[in-house]
């Protein structure tokens, strides 16, 4: 029977690292600056949360349950079909009038999670047949923090003075 996710020990896998032995958790950017491995989610509205973890190890294949996903008819989007398509003409009208060059109009996917599911379940399925270099999962249950991501690119990373991006959109 599958724990539920709020006792589900924090972690966060950032491409082939495992993350473990949760230190502290902050919302203060300026605490990057201090030594340790942090997992930083940044979410659209509210706070930063920044995890710092005391032990990072390789990561290894996912041993736990599978993944077993939602149910497929409780998504629900945060633009309808209208919304998304006026949208895309907003955009092509602004490039057309030169005001930018390249636009990536997103919208929110939401379903409510199976009882139990747990995120590292749903970042191993990310993983299968999708080798995302910049893919990543922190779990840290204590602040909400659920999030699995595949994604094909460096958005930021810090290392010391240095700062960089690598965006492919």
């Amino acid at each position: 029977m599958p724990r539920p996710v709020d006792v589900l020990p924090p972690l966060a896998v950032v491409g082939d690292r495992l993350l473990t032995g949760l230190r502290d958790v902050t919302s203060d950017l300026a605490a990057l600056d201090g030594t340790g491995f942090w997992a930083v989610v940044v979410p659209f509205e509210g706070e930063p949360v920044c995890a710092r973890f005391d032990e990072v190890r390789p990561a290894r294949p996912w041993r736990g349950p599978a993944w077993v996903g939602v149910e497929p008819h409780t998504w629900t989007s945060s633009l309808d079909r209208g919304a998304f398509e006026a949208g895309v003409r907003a955009i092509r009208d602004a490039i057309e009038r030169g005001d930018v060059y390249q636009v990536n109009l997103t919208r929110v996917l939401s379903a409510p999670l199976p009882a139990g599911a747990d995120v590292a379940a749903l970042g191993a399925a990310l993983a299968l047949g999708n080798p995302a270099p910049f893919s990543a999962v922190v779990r840290v249950p204590s602040h909400g923090v659920h999030v699995a991501s595949a994604s094909p690119e460096r958005f930021l990373e810090r290392d010391r003075d240095r700062i960089w991006s690598s965006p492919i959109k």
